[in-house]
């Protein structure tokens, strides 16, 4: 039944990103901060809606919730467990923003055909994470030691993230990009919305291609780190992909909202250096120390740091230099 409703999950995903593509944004165009700011509110308003439906799910025990899958999961925990994991991915993938900037600004992708990449983008991301999950839902099941070595590898995310220093992205290092060079040469610059172009008798592909390549495997990194952070707040399959997907899901509206703006949100760096830490400890004392109400302080810390990190950000003196565009 769990397999169903993940099924029936993802065709309704796959049936907002096709009124997205056929109907919404058909035309390459600029997506203008206002509209992006609607669509991101909108899709934050969608990820809390289905925490009702979730809520309802555990407490009428609608498509086995609560029996066949999330058995032990009342309506109420189940509930501060998906927004946990849906706020998590949400805030992490702020770093992600910055990088997808990064990443345009090196091709330079035209502000009208970036919304193509990270609509593809999205497709890759879908299969990408589902496979992490199952992967790591099996192993949670079967190791229960690999609850520790998530949390060390989140304290080690956090430690790298604290320590680290912004650097320009380089994608010519990329492994990926770097097999794509070798099968198909590559234009002198972007043939409107086409990944792929015949030149000369050949197929070839273009920087918007590469650009999209970049943003795969990036994510693919950044899942490295956020999926065992949500495995830290729920080890439910249905839970973790769920909150993830609509993470992800509010990701390209996220990222037109504010990546003019990522040098004035410095601060929001150290709050993910906490809230990592903050899951990686969790997850290492699980099976010794029992927090009372864990999910709903799980839900507060997150929140009130990247709070913090928004509103520290907002009252200090802005960098200077203008943000990647």
């Amino acid at each position: 039944m769990e397999a169903l409703l993940l099924l029936g999950f993802v065709a309704l995903i796959l049936a907002l990103l096709l009124v997205d593509l056929l109907l919404v944004n058909r035309d390459a165009h600029v997506i203008p901060m206002r509209t992006a700011l609607g669509w991101t509110v909108f899709y934050a308003c969608l990820a809390v809606a289905f925490g009702g439906l979730v809520y309802a799910m555990f407490r009428f025990g609608w498509a086995g919730a609560g029996t066949e899958f999330g058995v032990g999961l009342d309506a109420h925990r189940a509930t501060m467990q998906y927004l946990t994991g849906w706020l998590l991915e949400q805030s992490l993938s702020l770093d992600n923003v910055f990088v997808i900037a990064l990443v345009f600004q090196y091709f330079g992708v035209p502000l009208s055909q970036q919304h193509r990449v990270l609509f593809w983008g999205i497709l890759g991301v879908l299969i990408m994470r589902g496979l992490m999950i199952g992967a790591g839902a099996v192993l949670i099941q079967r190791f229960d030691w690999i609850m520790y070595v998530f949390g060390a590898l989140l304290l080690l995310t956090a430690a790298k993230l604290h320590f680290s220093k912004d650097e320009a992205v380089d994608p010519s290092r990329n492994l990926v990009v770097r097999f794509f060079r070798r099968l198909y040469p590559v234009t002198e610059g972007f043939r409107g919305s086409h990944f792929f172009v015949r030149e000369n008798g050949k197929r070839a592909m273009t920087p918007l291609f590469l650009a999209l390549v970049v943003v795969e495997t990036t994510d693919l990194v950044f899942a490295v780190d956020s999926i065992p952070a949500v495995f830290g707040v729920t080890t439910e399959p249905f839970l973790v992909f769920t909150s993830n997907i609509f993470a992800i899901l509010g990701l390209r509206s996220l990222y037109f909202t504010l990546a003019g703006l990522m040098t004035r949100f410095h601060r929001v760096k150290t709050a993910l250096v906490f809230i990592l830490a903050f899951v990686g400890v969790k997850m290492l004392i699980a099976h010794h120390v029992q927090i009372p109400h864990s999910e709903l302080v799980s839900l507060g810390v997150i929140a009130g740091a990247l709070i913090a990190g928004v509103a520290a950000s907002l009252l200090e003196r802005p960098r200077d230099g203008g943000g990647p565009s």
